[in-house]
Order: C-alpha cells, then structure tokens, then sequence
C-alpha cells in the first residue's frame, strides 16, 4: 500500500481528482475475490458521510487540474461494502435497482440497491476498463473501480500483456523467478513470483487496481488507515516538500 501511495503521488499530475479508500476495506475486497476465483465479482461501496477526506492528505494529492464535482460522493472516505453479484464476464453487470432493492435492507434501508461506486475484479486480466465496463460505468453515479489478479493456472482464459492502458500495481510487477537453466522453458510465463495462494488454489502473482469516471478520466485511488492518512505519510510528506 505504501508503494501504491507513493506512485499516487509520483503521478498525481495525471488525475483530477481522487478517491480515498480504507487499507483494511481494500484487504476485504482482496479476499472476496480471492475467494470467489476464478469468477468475477462485483461490489458496491458508499462513502462514510462522516468521514471527509483530511484535507492536507487532499492538498498533498490534488493535481493542477483538480475539478470539484466531477462526481457523486467526491471528497468523503469509502465507508462499506457489500457484494451484490458472482459469475463469468457476461453474468457480472451493473444490476437494476429493482433486482436489488431488500437485498441489503437491514443496513443500507428499502433502496438499498442504489450504491455510490462500484467495484468489479477482472480475473486473469489487466484492470483496464473495456467497452462493456465503459458501458456499465454511464450509471455510476460516483467511480467505477476494477480489481485485477493475475494467478495461474490461468485456464481457458491466458493472461494478456498487449492491452492498451496505464496498469497500477498494489506492489510489484510479476516476473519470472530466478532460474539456474540458460534455456527458456516453454513454461517460463507460469515460473513467476508468488505473492499467495488464493482458498482455490490459484498462485496470485500480481495486483492491479484502477478507478475511472464514466467520462473515461481515471480518477487516483488513495490507501489510507483508519485515521484517514495515506500509509507511508511522513515519507511522502518529505518528498513533497524536497
């Protein structure tokens, strides 16, 4: 999460404007889809009213082309998440609001279906939006966001490196582990670094995670900790004022 942050940082010029989301929510997401591998899952996630970003963090992230507005629930802390669906590339979709109202009645009330943001993993994929994701995102009424994990076995589906678009890695970028042979093994694209092994069995190699407006502008996704501050905050506060 600390490196994460300091990319955020490094690349805020990129963004107008940015989102802030919880260290130990972001571990939950982590886990659910984990666990649901290797489907899709898709999340939805409303803002803590009570919980404004802090706003030095916000100065120390906002970018000469910062827009206030852009979207709904700007500038408040990502509060809860809930799953809403499980399947394939073609079952996983922004629901009607009708097929969800009562769904979460017991905490989010009777309209419950109707949330800020929304979130969807790509297994085996790149998380870069594609033409159903754009699609999708035009009823957002705050950010999309895509969770990508890059494990093998990879199955039917082999992971692509071609994709056009900018990745952001949750830590490094998976390669292959160090080999003794100087032959290049047909199998050399599975030999890669191990980050864990998901409830399925999967290797999970790498990480990704984006958000983006459904005007197409990404939008920077902050990690903070419990008292709103980024993880690895005295180290980026240094770099600022270098």
């Amino acid at each position: 999460m600390v490196t994460y942050n300091q990319e955020s940082f490094h690349s805020r010029e990129s963004y107008t404007a940015q989102i802030h989301l919880p260290g130990h929510l972001f571990e939950e997401l982590v886990w659910w889809a984990l666990q649901a591998l290797p489907d899709e899952i898709l999340v939805g996630m409303d803002i803590d009213a009570d919980a404004p970003h802090l706003l030095e963090v916000e100065t120390l992230f906002k970018s000469s082309e910062h827009t206030e507005g852009l979207f709904q629930g700007q500038g408040f802390i990502i509060g809860e998440a809930h799953i809403v669906n499980r399947g394939n590339s073609y079952s996983v979709h922004h629901l009607p609001e009708d097929w969800t109202d009562d769904m979460f009645s017991t905490s989010r009330g009777s309209r419950a279906g109707r949330f800020t943001h929304w979130l969807h993993t790509h297994p085996n994929a790149p998380a870069i939006p594609s033409n159903a994701d754009a699609d999708a995102a035009q009823e957002t009424p705050g950010v999309d966001m895509i969770l990508g994990l890059r494990f093998s076995p990879e199955g039917p589906l082999p992971w692509f490196d071609d994709v056009e678009g900018v990745r952001r890695r949750v830590g490094t970028e998976a390669k292959p582990t160090p080999s003794k042979s100087r032959r290049r093994s047909f199998f050399s694209r599975q030999n890669l670094t191990v980050l864990g092994v998901a409830p399925s069995g999967h290797k999970i190699h790498e990480i990704q995670l984006i958000a983006f407006r459904k005007n197409g502008l990404g939008i920077n996704v902050i990690l903070v900790d419990k008292d709103g501050f980024p993880f690895g905050w005295k180290e980026l506060q240094e770099k600022f004022n270098q």
